[in-house]
């Protein structure tokens, strides 16, 4: 039994839990006040370890899911994809009718794909490829939209693991944030201030002046996709002046002598002219840090990897620690950064990727890499494909690309909570999913591991990503897809391991729901690395195998003004995407379903330097187009000097945003399939000018066809922010200690 109902209660009960928003390496405590199987109020946990109270809008939002009207609540068909064919159906029709499309058109034919949007307590994710692996559809990995290119750059060099935010506080000296935008891990942002009281040096090093250089001694504005070159210059004073620890290189590295003869070469006044740092700050910088032992490294988390050239900055940043000795020491090494663990971290793995069946025509399985599943899908290799909380069309690069893509399949299904631009444009059924407090589940942080029990009965009929593959997999011949007794013994197979201390649901009950994980908060204490020769390669084999340099190098990007000339001439500004505390990618239907986001971010907003603004003859607040030859954009102009000339940026998630970026290949097609979740270049030029903002009009009113949807003309109106929230700190919007957005 996966999903049930919970008894009724008029007592009130504050429960404990963790916030639905997947903003790792955050994950916030939050505290639900509960009468009636109603929410009352929700706010920050003041016990829980990790966030200690914090919780940010995004957080305090999520309250206005529950009863939402516009919210999903029972099955939708449609036999035409036009906004008034939609009809209620029941569950056995709803999965009868995607069972009778898989099989028409073949297990090969079916792929699966699974993101944050619903899958927010970790069980969902860790049954997905068990799913597709017993069933033998396509599987792709989450990371291709986010950080999977960072992580492949990190992992050729072999340091992947973190530091926790705790050590980082205790022990740096020396801070780096590069490309980390604190609205993306804001529990972090208290440790970071804790560490700077106590006389740590910060350095901020962004496309743009992000909440983190409010906070940093030292600041730099970096051309985009330009880190690879500042970390080569970097390599080249260490390396020059003879500044890196000798005996750490000596006996924890290979290929130093082919590193010191190749970084030769990228001079800081070379490295001047392509990011647009000094060279004297460079090389300032690198003496400091150099000097430093005690120094961390924070790299940005998917921001910075969209770029076709992501992987080549991690693969070059991830060897600055190891030239100056700072890794496997404590305040040392690599800080927190999405999706990147503490060492020992871990679960059992129930994936059965070895039961994974060979395909019917012999190809081998898709590759879970963004330009190759656009290939593919161009190919009409996909029939069949289901989506579990995710919105592909917002989140794929080229994304007008994946529009026609899924407009040629057979079959497109959407699980989540809220209608969204696949479901509303592209899906022939549409299945309502549980909220986080509608069933049960965990998260783990880079320190402790937090029980996340059902809180409130389901909604309708909503049920879980975990439900609907149960409810699928005997109709599609598989027997074992859940061979567990229910989802607390399911729990306890996955905490079966070391690093949870064999730990069971009901002991984290009778524990106050969390507890810390058996790992060690400096990251590599034994100082062996994931690479073939167990150490830090500065010099990888494995690259070359792979058909790439055997050293880190820097490659402009593909659409650089000196690569693409005339491209450029049209289309002069390099756009950006990032992240800010008001959201987080497209949950929630861009936001727009949650009253208070929508309030807080209702449109697009395009940051644009003055100067370049002032040669358009656009004023702050204007109504503009962003365009390109892939698409077109509306928005509004944030005229701020946050940006560098010749450089726009926006947050992410906003339909459209992705009509503008590219879908081209970023790693050679062997790379590609030895590490499975690398996206595509997500690069754009983009030229702007006065225009109406299209689609995103101030007030627009939700669609006819999003509200509720359960045969009822009433709803219960969608809750309102929760009654207590935290005190920020003094002179801080959010109590992050980092100014807020303006």
């Amino acid at each position: 039994m996966i999903d049930s109902d919970l008894p009724p209660s008029h007592a009130t009960r504050r429960v404990r839990t963790m916030c639905p928003m997947n903003c790792h390496p955050t994950y916030c405590g939050m505290e639900v006040e509960i009468q009636d199987d109603r929410v009352l109020s929700i706010r920050g946990d003041d016990e829980n370890p990790d966030s200690r109270g914090f919780l940010c809008i995004r957080g305090q939002a999520s309250r206005e899911i529950i009863d939402n009207p516009m919210r999903v609540l029972r099955p939708r068909l449609r036999d035409v994809r036009t906004d008034d064919a939609w009809r209620d159906a029941s569950w056995d029709e709803a999965l009868d009718r995607i069972a009778g499309a898989i099989r028409k058109v073949g297990p090969e034919a079916v792929a699966v794909w699974a993101g944050h949007g619903s899958i927010v307590n970790t069980v969902g994710r860790r049954l997905a490829p068990r799913f597709a692996n017993l069933c033998g559809f396509q599987w792709w990995e989450p990371a291709i939209v986010c950080w999977g290119l960072g992580g492949f750059g990190f992992s050729l060099t072999g340091p992947v693991q973190v530091n926790t935010k705790e050590d980082m506080a205790a022990h740096s000296d020396l801070i780096v944030l590069w490309g980390a935008n604190l609205a993306s891990q804001p529990t972090t942002a208290p440790h970071l201030v804790a560490a700077k009281r106590r006389g740590a040096w910060l350095v901020a090093i962004d496309v743009r002046r992000s909440e983190a250089f409010e906070q940093a001694h030292e600041t730099h504005l970096i051309r985009p996709g330009t880190d690879a070159a500042l970390a080569l210059a970097l390599m080249h004073v260490i390396v020059g002046e003879e500044l890196h620890d000798p005996v750490f290189v000596s006996s924890h590295t290979t290929g130093f002598p082919e590193l010191t003869a190749h970084v030769k070469q990228y001079t800081p006044e070379w490295a001047e002219t392509e990011t647009g740092v000094p060279a004297t700050a460079i090389r300032a910088l690198a003496r400091r840090y150099a000097a430093t032992k005690q120094s961390m490294i924070l790299v940005g988390g998917s921001s910075m990897h969209k770029s076709a050239n992501g992987w080549q900055a991690g693969r070059a940043i991830a060897c600055l620690p190891a030239l100056t000795g700072a890794l496997g020491r404590p305040g040392g090494g690599l800080g927190p950064r999405h999706a990147a663990q503490s060492s020992g971290m871990g679960t059992v793995n129930i994936e059965a990727s070895e039961r994974r069946p060979p395909s019917p025509s012999g190809r081998p399985y898709m590759i879970s890499e963004m330009s190759s599943i656009l290939d593919d899908l161009d190919d009409g290799r996909v029939k069949v494909l289901l989506l579990f909380g995710t919105n592909m069309v917002s989140s794929f690069a080229d994304a007008s690309r994946v529009a026609r893509a899924l407009d040629r399949m057979d079959l497109v299904v959407s699980h989540d909570l809220f209608m969204q631009d696949t479901a509303r444009n592209h899906s022939d059924v549409v299945l309502p999913a549980t909220s986080w407090l509608e069933e049960t589940g965990y998260k783990t942080t880079n320190t402790h591991l937090y029980l996340m029990d059902q809180a409130i009965s389901a909604r309708g009929d909503a049920r879980s990503a975990a439900w609907v593959m149960d409810a699928l997999a005997p109709r599609l011949g598989v027997a074992d897809f859940f061979p567990w007794k229910d989802t607390d013994a399911f729990l306890t197979a996955l905490f079966d391991h070391p690093a949870m201390g064999h730990v069971t649901p009901a002991q984290l009950r009778a524990q106050g729901g969390y507890q810390p994980l058996a790992i060690s908060p400096v990251a590599h204490p034994n100082l062996l690395f994931p690479t073939p020769s167990r150490k830090v390669e500065f010099l990888s084999e494995r690259a070359v195998q792979l058909g790439m340099p055997s050293l880190p190098v820097y490659e402009p990007i593909a659409e650089d003004a000196p690569t693409q000339p005339d491209g450029a001439g049209r289309f002069p500004l390099l756009f950006r995407q990032g992240r800010t505390l008001t959201h987080f990618h497209g949950f929630y239907d861009h936001g727009r379903a949650l009253p208070t986001l929508a309030k807080a971010d209702p449109e697009p907003r395009l940051w644009i330097n003055p100067a370049d603004a002032a040669a358009r003859r656009i004023g702050d607040g204007d109504a503009i187009r962003i365009l390109n030859d892939r698409g077109t954009m509306g928005a509004r102009a944030q005229v701020t000097d946050r940006v560098p000339p010749g450089v726009v940026w926006m947050r992410d998630g906003w339909a459209g945003i992705n009509d503008l970026t590219s879908g081209a290949r970023s790693l050679p097609a062997a790379a590609a399939r030895a590490f499975p979740g690398g996206q595509a270049a997500y690069e754009a030029r983009v030229e702007v000018s006065g225009g109406e903002v299209v689609g995103f009009a101030l007030g627009a009113r939700p669609r006819r066809d999003d509200r509720r949807h359960d045969g009822r003309q009433t709803a219960r109106a969608a809750s309102a922010r929760s009654r207590r929230r935290p005190a920020a700190p003094a002179g801080t919007a959010d109590g992050t200690g980092i100014p807020g957005e303006d």
